[in-house]
């Protein structure tokens, strides 16, 4: 989901001198991660993994807020819980009292995916920030904490 410009936001972070090193950050992080997805077993689509990740941190999502979340269509949702489920990551449950509402859940063998892929990301970003002194690691940790609790960096 785009977002319209922030005119609260310091023009100089839109300048030649920020806006480029900061989109080179995310890029150099983006590629990390989808290293990770790639070495990663079993080896999923990133929209998958996204898929299992927006399950795992909300239980009991259905489909539709599933759908919503990552701004796909419902029968796009299905199949991609399709495959996860056929993969054995993904189970779905009929609520007791209400089977039309199917709630998702990931499996043992999904977390375990999950996992996997955040290990492989964490060991990644500490080779890449090995050099940094630690005082600028925990500045970075602070400011990604940050973007991540105002809801940029979510799942939507």
């Amino acid at each position: 989901m785009r977002r319209e410009p922030d005119p609260e936001i310091p023009s100089a972070f839109s300048s030649d001198v920020v806006g480029p090193q900061v989109v080179e950050a995310v890029e150099n992080l983006v590629t990390l991660w989808f290293t990770a997805v790639d070495e990663a077993r079993p080896r999923l689509p990133p929209r998958q993994l996204r898929a299992l990740r927006a399950v795992s941190r909300r239980p009991a999502l259905n489909l539709t807020a599933l759908a919503e979340q990552l701004h796909i269509g419902l029968p796009t949702a299905s199949r991609l819980c399709d495959r996860l489920e056929a993969a054995g990551l993904l189970r779905r449950r009929v609520r007791a009292g209400n089977r039309r509402e199917v709630h998702l859940e990931v499996t043992a063998e999904g977390r375990r995916c999950l996992a996997d892929v955040a290990e492989r990301l964490s060991v990644q970003l500490a080779v890449a920030l090995a050099d940094l002194p630690p005082e600028q690691r925990a500045r970075l940790a602070q400011l990604l904490r940050a973007f991540h609790e105002d809801g940029l960096a979510g799942d939507r």
